[in-house]
């Protein structure tokens, strides 16, 4: 097993040591041959990235709209989950891009909510989800993810050049995602267009928009800034677009409202 970096918080270092046991487990049923063979008729790819520059473009906020029952720290966050519907309502409120959570054992999350999302919209789908061996790459495109989440602190720097490097061979973007200055200059090297910045620190889980703020000046224009977490009002909306950050990752203040494309809207249209 590859270890994760010394720093990694404990509560990653446990879902790490379950992700290498689950991976052992689903490959003694499905093979990574077999993940491969499936690759042949899965679909295209629709462009994560692109879609969240058209946004860009057109002087919109990119939204990354996530579909997620629960969280370790909350619990559940919303009892009528039918990700399909919550697809199509984000889709129909403007959001660029999905993210749907696959991991089961923490975060209640499956494959099939992924499947189901994407089908019921034209959205391209992050498949959000602790990834550290090539299998869950395979396994991500064999389930028509268009992109996936990469953790810095999840991962060694080669273990995430590699990771980085298979998922682009088959055509899917990345998301690096990064909670300090010391990750985010092990990640920039790696040249990806997006930059995900993680607002919760992961080790007294306390969430503050400054992490991002202070590290916009070591990113150059040529990237996306994506801000992840504590987004919740429109102030913090306004505050980010002040800072020339247009790209969000948000997921519980969606989760916890009636209708999370009518959330979505009075947040950022």
């Amino acid at each position: 097993m590859k270890q994760t970096p010394d720093t990694t918080p404990t509560i990653l270092k446990k879902i790490i040591a379950r992700k290498f046991e689950e991976v052992t487990e689903r490959s003694s049923k499905v093979s990574i041959d077999d993940l491969k063979a499936k690759l042949k008729s899965a679909d295209a790819p629709r462009g994560f990235v692109t879609s969240m520059e058209s946004k860009i473009a057109a002087n919109q906020s990119a939204v990354i709209s996530e579909i997620k029952k629960a969280s370790p720290s909350k619990g559940v966050l919303r009892e009528n989950f039918i990700p399909a519907e919550i697809a199509q309502s984000y889709e129909a409120a403007g959001a660029a891009c999905l993210s749907v959570l696959t991991d089961a054992d923490f975060f209640q999350g499956h494959e099939e909510y992924l499947m189901a999302a994407r089908e019921a919209c034209s959205l391209p789908v992050i498949r959000k989800d602790f990834i550290v061996e090539p299998y869950q790459v395979y396994e991500a495109r064999a389930i028509n993810a268009d992109c996936i989440l990469l953790i810095a602190a999840c991962l060694e720097d080669q273990q995430m050049a590699d990771l980085n490097g298979l998922a682009q061979e088959l055509g899917m973007d990345v998301l690096i995602e990064v909670h300090d200055e010391d990750e985010l200059h092990r990640s920039l090297p790696l040249g990806n267009k997006l930059v995900g910045i993680n607002n919760r620190n992961l080790h007294t889980f306390d969430v503050t928009l400054d992490t991002t703020y202070k590290m916009l000046d070591q990113i150059g224009s040529d990237r996306i800034v994506v801000t992840e977490s504590g987004i919740l009002n429109k102030e913090d909306v306004i505050a980010m677009k002040q800072k020339n950050v247009h790209s969000f990752l948000v997921g519980e203040a969606f989760m916890r409202a009636v209708d999370p494309g009518e959330r979505l809207k009075e947040l950022f249209f």
